[in-house]
């Protein structure tokens, strides 16, 4: 399978940034995709919500439904799987790609910030997976692609940020426990991450570097497209790396994806 034409897709925090990024490049191929989020409405700060997210993947060629949703509620979880369900029919892959994120150390990280990052991060990411298994182990090539990184103990990762290296840890020990629970189950429950920071909102909380250091979205939306076209079945628990997915796809020319070519692309977290 090389496409994901007639797929259902559910990606949460999909109103802008690297999980619109991936909703257009299904909507290309002409999937269904429901937009999870939680801005309804426009906000200043930042740009995007469900609406534009929306109207955007069908202007791509998709058909998308836009549901507001805050994945730390479990009801609105449970409703927004079960309005995807009525509008498609059916649910094939879940992206789960909303974050927090607060890069401070711990007497710099007030309890309301750490505790929504292990709601939203681990918490929710374990939330709709649960919500949308039923469904998806009825689907004939199933996935379940969250973006974590690469599971790590090494201190360097959680001394400057315990909460956020937590948090995102979190999201990586539900993905490597998942996978190994629905083995036998023709289910792919796999992790991606990127090689370099990536141009983003997100690169508003690290201090000293710009949009400039990072490559585009689109390098996420294509590697994750590489891997949600994979046949599920004997391909899980893994620990995927944009450039080693594109590479094995055959795309080693990056060039293309760098924001600002004249600038130095600075690695991502996690990653030695």
């Amino acid at each position: 399978m090389s496409t994901l034409t007639g797929k259902t897709l559910f990606i949460t925090g999909a109103s802008r940034g690297i999980g619109l990024a991936i909703a257009l490049r299904a909507a290309r191929d002409g999937a269904n995709v429901a937009i999870a989020a939680k801005s309804d409405v426009p906000n200043p700060k930042l740009p995007g919500t469900i609406h534009t997210a929306a109207r955007a993947v069908e202007d791509a060629g998709g058909r998308a439904l836009a549901i507001r949703c805050d994945i730390r509620e479990e009801d609105q979880v449970r409703d927004a799987v079960a309005r995807t369900m009525d509008a498609f029919g059916g649910l094939d892959i879940l992206v789960n790609n909303a974050s927090a994120i607060w890069l401070r150390g711990a007497l710099d990280t007030p309890m309301k910030r750490f505790d929504l990052m292990q709601q939203v991060n681990a918490r929710g990411s374990f939330l709709c997976a649960q919500a949308c298994l039923p469904h998806l182990l009825q689907a004939p090539d199933p996935h379940i692609l969250t973006l974590c990184p690469p599971p790590s103990l090494d201190p360097k990762w959680w001394a400057p940020h315990t909460g956020y290296t937590l948090a995102k840890m979190g999201m990586s020990f539900v993905t490597l426990g998942l996978a190994a629970e629905f083995a036998d189950r023709r289910i792919a429950i796999n992790a991606l991450w990127p090689r370099t920071l990536i141009a983003t909102d997100a690169l508003n909380m690290i201090p000293g570097v710009s949009t400039g250091n990072g490559r585009s979205a689109e390098i996420m939306a294509d590697a994750a497209h590489a891997i949600l076209t994979r046949p599920a079945a004997g391909f899980s628990g893994r620990f995927l790396i944009d450039d080693e997915v594109l590479a094995e796809a055959g795309v080693t020319d990056l060039s293309h994806y760098a924001v600002d070519p004249s600038q130095p692309l600075l690695p991502d977290l996690f990653l030695d």
